[in-house]
């Protein structure tokens, strides 16, 4: 069984591993942090947990996070890296739900987080957290920066287009991105109040979001251009939806010559048909959150709807594949597990 340590349980993230993993059949959890919370069963705070997890919420300094094999970090920017080197140093693996991890120039990410990182060694030994695009990386992996829940859906939406180059004009892609208000966290703010987001629908960070320079890093990772290059550019807008969960991603490629002759359902079907969790729908599908709701699966549908226009549809749910549930899964192949192991749940509808 292997020991699993979470800090800071009390958010949306941290609910939602504890949802997965006091199901997992080889995880045992033994540790669930929070200072505010501290002495408070977590089954107090999260009823859905009565008899699933006993436990009361800890100090982090009352943990004993070394003696784990595995820690996740469902917490702020900023904490995953505080603590990095001395788990490490311990032997445990680390997967960080957090940014501190994913942005491999340090620079970028203190321009974009507002904070210097702290142990740039670890971060350049960091490996990113996609499975379906970085997996035999993961399994070697001490440490894991966990995706965004909208780049995970803009990187598997885009990855069969800009694995074999010359199929799309790479330099113009367009990620047109909607979440439901989990997204924001468990913390009270403003935008997400019911009465400022229900019945609404709106654009924001607009003008930048931090998760662009996420995207166009990775991106021109999987088109095995260099960083910063102008070869591969998305341009991600992101919206809220008045839904709790979900998001769901439109995003848009102008094909070449040489992608106009290419089956582009083919080529969807190819590229994941040996990935448990991506489910590549029939020609004219348009899928909906609802059918991803609390899974780890991915649902999407490519396009044409002109004769050079590659439109690709992605939903997941972003709590699940979008976090916490992408981190269940790179922690299965970091430690030699089933890679679906307590995964599997069939998504709730209604």
């Amino acid at each position: 069984m292997l020991k699993v340590g979470i800090v800071g349980g009390t958010g949306y993230t941290g609910v939602e591993l504890l949802r997965i993993l006091s199901q997992h059949p080889q995880v045992q959890i033994t540790a669930i942090t929070s200072r505010k919370e501290a002495g408070t069963p977590v089954a107090e705070m999260y009823p859905s947990l009565r008899r699933r997890v006993d436990l009361a919420f800890v100090t982090p300094d009352d943990a004993k996070l070394t003696q784990c094999d595995v820690v996740f970090f469902a917490t702020p920017h900023g904490v995953a890296m505080s603590q990095a080197r001395e788990l490490v140093d311990a032997g445990v693996k680390i997967i960080d739900l957090a940014a501190d991890f994913r942005l491999k120039d340090v620079a970028e990410f203190e321009q974009w987080y507002g904070m210097p990182h702290t142990c740039p060694d670890i971060l350049g030994e960091a490996v990113y957290g996609l499975p379906e695009l970085n997996r035999e990386a993961i399994k070697r992996a001490r440490v894991v920066g966990n995706p965004g829940c909208y780049p995970t859906t803009v990187q598997l939406g885009f990855a069969p287009l800009l694995k074999t180059r010359g199929l799309i004009e790479a330099s113009q892609l367009i990620a047109n991105c909607a979440s439901g208000a989990s997204g924001a966290g468990r913390k009270a703010e403003v935008h997400t109040l019911l009465a400022e987001s229900s019945d609404n629908f709106k654009a924001y960070g607009v003008k930048g979001h931090r998760h662009g320079p996420e995207i166009n890093q990775q991106l021109r990772m999987v088109a095995g251009v260099p960083a910063g290059s102008g070869e591969v550019n998305c341009l991600f807008v992101p919206h809220l939806l008045p839904t709790i969960r979900g998001i769901h991603s439109t995003l848009y490629a102008r094909l070449t010559a040489a992608g106009r002759s290419v089956d582009l359902q083919q080529l969807f079907e190819d590229f994941y048909r040996d990935e448990p969790f991506i489910d590549v729908m029939p020609p004219g599908s348009a899928p909906e959150t609802r059918s991803v709701r609390a899974s780890n699966f991915v649902r999407i549908a490519v396009h044409r709807p002109q004769p050079d226009l590659a439109m690709v549809l992605v939903v997941e749910d972003n709590l699940t594949k979008g976090a916490s549930g992408q981190a269940v899964q790179c922690m299965n192949l970091m430690c030699g597990l089933d890679e679906t192991l307590g995964l599997m749940h069939v998504p709730v509808l209604p």
